[in-house]
C-alpha cells in the first residue's frame, strides 16, 4: 500500500513538471519563485474546456442578476412615483361621499321635508350648517382644505356630492328598522347612479361638472355607526342570521355598484372607535371610575376591531388578488386609529379656550356650548365640529397619498 501511494505521488509530481512547474530548489536565488512563463493551476483550469464553460456561465448569471437587481430597484422607484402621481389631490374634481350622520348634510332634512322621499335625480343639495356635528361636516371641510382652483377668488377645486343620510346603515338587508330605501346600498348608491344621466334640476346643464372620469372623481364610504349601535348589531337586533362578515361585504357590494357605474378611485374609511363615544363608553378607558355597564363598550370594541381587521385583509385581497375591481385603486383610511389617538392625546388636537374634554360632550352643558372646540364629542354619539376638522385634514393627506393613517392599493 505504501508503495502504491509513493507511485501516485511520483506520477503527480511528474504531471506537475509537465504543467511547467519545477521544485523551488532548482531555481536560483535570483529567480522569482513563480515566473511569468510558469503555468499556474488556475491557468490550467481556465484552459480546461469544461471549467471554462462553467466560468462563463457563472459570469453570465452574475451579470444577469446584477442587471435584474438594478432594474427591480428602478421599477420600484418608478412605481412609487407613479402611485404618488395617482394619489394627488390636484387630480380630483368631484368628491362623492356615502355614509350616515357623521358625514351627512342635507338629505335627511330633505327626506322628511318632502313626505319621506329622496331628492329626485338632478337635485344638487348645497352646504348645510345645521348638522348633527353642530356645523360643517368633515366632508365639507375637505372641500375647503383642498383649496381654490382660482388664486384670485374662491372657486373650490373639488365639488362635494354628498349622498350620506343621517341615521342610515349599509343595507336594509342587515338592519330592519327605520325608513326603507335610505341606506347606502339601497339609497345612496342608486341616487348617485340616477344623477349620472341627469341634468341639474330646471336646467340643461349636466349634473356632474366637470363630467366624472376614472381619474378626476374619488368615492368615499364611511358607514357603521348605526349598524353597530343599539337596535342593530350591538343589541343583536340585526336581521336574523346576519354576521359582521355580511356588514363588511356590504361595503364591497356598494363598491361593486359604483365600479360598474365607472368609479375607479375609492377611499374606504374603517369603523370609528365607538367604544369611546359617551353613549357606550365607561370612564375606565381614560383612567376614571367605572360609571356604566361595561358590556356596551366591550362589545363595541370587539366588533370594531374585528371589522377593521377584516377590512385590512379583504381590501388588499379584493383589489390585488381576486381582481374584483380591475384598474381601480383604493385607500383604506384608518380613521379609527386617528380618533383613538385624539382621545388619548386631546391636547394635540382640541384647540378650544377650555381644557380638552374627551369623555363628555359639548351640548350637555352651557359651558360646553361656549367652548365647543374643546370637546371631542358634540353629543353622546357624534363628533364635534373640531373633530370633523381633524378628520378632514387627514383625509386631504389621504387624497394626496401622504397619510400615515392610510394604506394604498
Amino acid at each position: 500500500m505504501a508503495e502504491d501511494r509513493e507511485d501516485r505521488a511520483s506520477r503527480l509530481c511528474e504531471r506537475g513538471f509537465e504543467m511547467g512547474y519545477a521544485h523551488s530548489s532548482e531555481k536560483s536565488a535570483d529567480q522569482p519563485l513563480l515566473l511569468m512563463s510558469d503555468k499556474s493551476p488556475e491557468g490550467f483550469l481556465y484552459r480546461h474546456p469544461r471549467s471554462s464553460r462553467r466560468t462563463w456561465i457563472a459570469l453570465v448569471v452574475t451579470s444577469l442578476f446584477l442587471v435584474a437587481s438594478v432594474f427591480a430597484v428602478l421599477m420600484v422607484r418608478q412605481i412609487k412615483l407613479f402611485e404618488e402621481r395617482r394619489w394627488n389631490i390636484k387630480n380630483f374634481r368631484s368628491f362623492i361621499t356615502f355614509g350616515d350622520s357623521w358625514t351627512g348634510e342635507s338629505r335627511y332634512e330633505y327626506f322628511y321635508a318632502h313626505n319621506s322621499t329622496l331628492p329626485e335625480p338632478g337635485t344638487l343639495l348645497g352646504e348645510n350648517l345645521r348638522t348633527i356635528v353642530g356645523g360643517r361636516v368633515w366632508a365639507r371641510y375637505v372641500v375647503q382644505y383642498a383649496g381654490s382652483s382660482d388664486p384670485m377668488q374662491w372657486k373650490p377645486q373639488i365639488t362635494l356630492y354628498n349622498y350620506a343620510f343621517g341615521g342610515s346603515w349599509c343595507s336594509d338587508e342587515l338592519i330592519a328598522r327605520g325608513p326603507k330605501g335610505v341606506s347606502v346600498l339601497e339609497g345612496g348608491v342608486p341616487s348617485f347612479i340616477h344623477d349620472m344621466n341627469a341634468t341639474r334640476l330646471d336646467t340643461t346643464e349636466p349634473f356632474f361638472q366637470p363630467p366624472i372620469t376614472p381619474s378626476n372623481a374619488v368615492f368615499a364610504l364611511w358607514i357603521g355607526v348605526n349598524d353597530l349601535g343599539m337596535f342593530a348589531y350591538l343589541s343583536d337586533d340585526q336581521v336574523y342570521g346576519k354576521t359582521l362578515l355580511d356588514f363588511t361585504e356590504c361595503n364591497f357590494r356598494s363598491f361593486d355598484a359604483l365600479y360598474a357605474a365607472g368609479a375607479r378611485t375609492f377611499v374606504l374609511m374603517n369603523t370609528a372607535p365607538l367604544q369611546l363615544a359617551p353613549a357606550h363608553a365607561n370612564t375606565t378607558s381614560s383612567g376614571g371610575e367605572r360609571i356604566k355597564d361595561s358590556w356596551m363598550a366591550g362589545r363595541e370594541l370587539s366588533m370594531t376591531e374585528a371589522i377593521n381587521n377584516i377590512f385590512r385583509y379583504q381590501t388588499l385581497y379584493e383589489f390585488t388578488v381576486s381582481m374584483r375591481y380591475p384598474g381601480a385603486r383604493v385607500a383604506l383610511f384608518d380613521v379609527n386609529s386617528l380618533l383613538t389617538h385624539l382621545y388619548y392625546n386631546p391636547g394635540l388636537y382640541l384647540n378650544g379656550s377650555a381644557a380638552p374634554n374627551v369623555t363628555g360632550f359639548s351640548i350637555e352643558t352651557e359651558y360646553g356650548a361656549q367652548n365647543p372646540d374643546s370637546f371631542m364629542w358634540r353629543n353622546n354619539l357624534h363628533p364635534s365640529e373640531q373633530t370633523s376638522r381633524i378628520i378632514a385634514a387627514e383625509f386631504v393627506k389621504v387624497l394626496d397619498g401622504k397619510s400615515t393613517y392610510a394604506q394604498y392599493w
